[in-house]
């Protein structure tokens, strides 16, 4: 990474030299400072942002800024894996570029409490330990993640709100309330001698929010009638014509559905940190004396977390443990869950399959998914409601109901904030390239020529300033995967392995051999795992033990294929040859062998 930092060569000496002699003449000329060698420091230096993720990709969101010798880092999040990622459980980014500039870095300022956006900083903070600037409910969210990182009691954890100033070094951030799924989301205002930057965070213009406190356009207003450098703004929703329904069309909705539901139970599938939703929920459970059980580990952590903290009213004697519903009759209970994407480890997919040990379904359920599937998700849900519907379960999942409104701007919010920002540069983030392609022509669109459009990638990073962007040497920057405790040790050959084995299966050769003779004392065997079925394929098996023997006589007995690598070598290769001549398929030849 360092040299990353001095790739510019002379250039970045320059710009060092340039720093040191700005800060030698501010320490001896206190009360006597001329405009003039300020002013030539401004023109030479510009802010710098590198895009760590959330690029071309949906997940783990993460920006960094630079000017001069300060940094700082907006929102660190997660992104969930895909099927081809077999067996990892989390994706994060990567935080090379950070660590290499640790002791210039000046905080972590977080949007709000998703987990695509503050899912990594546990992972980060066990590489370098800086202050963790957010929200009320954002912090009680990172606290619940830190404490199960045993991190808790060394993080610096600073809780503020919006209208509230950061300064961190060279950067002053002021945060802007905006409306999103989640209470206590920001956008940010960050202000550089370069000029200020807009950063929206995921926001939507929802002017009857269900918590009352609509998004502060005139803050937006205000910057863009000041003057400002440029906007980084959400483009999840890019592709959505029109305006992103209120949250409280969903409110209606529940209690339509509640009261078509009659005498069956009711189950709601939702994301876990739609605070609102489940606000929602409890409140038109409450209204028809329907008890409230919670399912799901995520979703009982913030249910937890938002009453502890206030984001969340619910009525004494409404909340029952998940355990206590056989005392109930079903026409007397709602139970919220989580699984509203079909993920296999969901508690809705549990149940439907059967395998959750509090809860099993009957068809005098109604269930509510209370969500719409993310691109890639489609095949899980259908898996799911196929399962239930199998099981007689009644299942309201279509988007005519209204069961769920998108937190993310569509393209005549989107619109808007461009109009009364006025930015000169514009750079879309938070979305595939579709949405950040169909975002910038919308900034196209609103009179923003086309080369102060940005559309960047992860690892990108830019020169920004009054004069234009430049594209700066790209740095460190991907994806790193988590898999149990082990972060960073699968990577592609893993991956790669993991995945033959999938599509074919696996062949193991086990010989033992003394050392001295020679000889073959036992073996070989040969052992199929997910191959083929073995006892209707003696005779392949045998064929395969037959040459594998020989294959090792022979690298024994001659000078040449003496050492172990090299018969190991032909085992793999002779042994794959045959399985492929046989079944047209090439499982993992894994040879193991033993001198005593």
């Amino acid at each position: 990474m360092a040299n990353q930092n001095r790739s510019s060569g002379k250039k970045t000496n320059d710009r060092s030299n340039s720093k040191k002699r700005y800060f030698s003449y501010q320490k001896t000329n206190k009360n006597k400072r001329s405009a003039q060698p300020q002013k030539r420091s401004e023109q030479k230096d510009s802010l710098k942002i590198a895009f760590l993720g959330g690029m071309n990709e949906i997940g783990k969101n993460m920006t960094l800024y630079e000017y001069r010798h300060d940094m700082f880092i907006v929102d660190c999040g997660l992104a969930f894996p895909s099927s081809d990622l077999l067996g990892v459980d989390l994706v994060i980014p990567d935080f090379s570029y950070v660590e290499a500039n640790a002791d210039r870095i000046r905080g972590i300022v977080v949007t709000h409490g998703h987990e695509d956006h503050i899912g990594g900083i546990a992972y980060l903070l066990k590489k370098i330990n800086v202050p963790i600037y957010a929200t009320k409910l954002t912090i009680g969210l990172i606290k619940g993640k830190l404490e199960e990182h045993g991190l808790l009691k060394s993080a610096r954890l600073i809780e503020v709100k919006s209208k509230d100033n950061i300064t961190l070094g060279a950067f002053n951030v002021e945060l802007i309330h905006v409306n999103h799924s989640i209470p206590d989301a920001v956008g940010l205002a960050i202000k550089t001698p370069a000029g200020v930057v807009i950063q929206t965070g995921d926001f939507k213009i929802d002017t009857t929010p269900v918590d009352g406190d609509m998004i502060d356009l005139a803050r937006f207003s205000e910057y863009g009638r000041k003057g400002v450098l440029a906007l980084l703004s959400d483009s999840t929703n890019a592709e959505r014509p029109g305006l992103a329904a209120s949250e409280k069309n969903v409110g209606d909705s529940f209690v339509n559905l509640f009261n078509k539901a009659g005498k069956k139970r009711i189950v709601v599938a939702t994301f876990a940190s739609n605070i609102h939703r489940v606000q929602q929920i409890i409140d038109v459970a409450q209204l028809l004396d329907r008890k409230v059980a919670v399912t799901g580990r995520s979703l009982e952590n913030l249910v937890t977390v938002g009453q502890e903290l206030g984001y969340l009213n619910v009525p004494s004697g409404v909340l029952i443990d998940i355990t206590e519903i056989k005392k109930y009759n079903d026409d007397e209970l709602v139970i919220i869950t989580t699984g509203s994407q079909g993920e296999p480890m969901s508690a809705l997919t549990k149940i439907a399959f059967g395998e959750h040990k509090k809860v099993s379904f009957t068809p005098n359920d109604f269930v509510i998914i209370s969500a719409t599937p993310i691109p890639g998700n489609e095949k899980m849900v259908s898996n799911v409601v196929n399962e239930l519907m199998k099981h007689g379960v009644e299942v309201i999942y279509e988007k005519m109901y209204d069961v769920h409104v998108s937190g993310h701007a569509c393209q005549e919010e989107l619109k808007l904030m461009l109009g009364i920002v006025k930015p000169k540069f514009f750079i879309p983030v938070h979305g595939e390239q579709k949405h950040l392609q169909k975002h910038a022509s919308l900034g196209a669109a609103m009179g923003i020529p086309k080369k102060n459009i940005y559309i960047g990638n992860i690892g990108d990073r830019i020169d920004i300033s009054s004069n234009g962007i430049k594209n700066l040497k790209s740095v460190t920057a991907g994806e790193v995967y988590v898999d149990g405790f082990g972060v960073g040790d699968v990577g592609n050959v893993v991956l790669k392995d993991r995945k033959h084995l999938s599509q074919d299966g696996i062949i193991i050769i086990a010989a033992t051999i003394d050392s001295v003779t020679g000889k073959t004392i036992s073996g070989p065997d040969i052992v199929s795992r997910g191959f083929v079925f073995v006892k209707e394929n003696e005779a392949l098996m045998k064929s395969a033990k037959e040459l594998s023997a020989k294959i090792i006589e022979n690298g024994y007995n001659s000078e040449k294929f003496k050492d172990w690598n090299s018969i190991k070598t032909k085992l793999r290769d002779e042994i794959s040859y045959l399985m492929y001549e046989k079944t047209k398929r090439k499982p993992m030849v894994v040879p193991i062998l033993m001198e005593i």
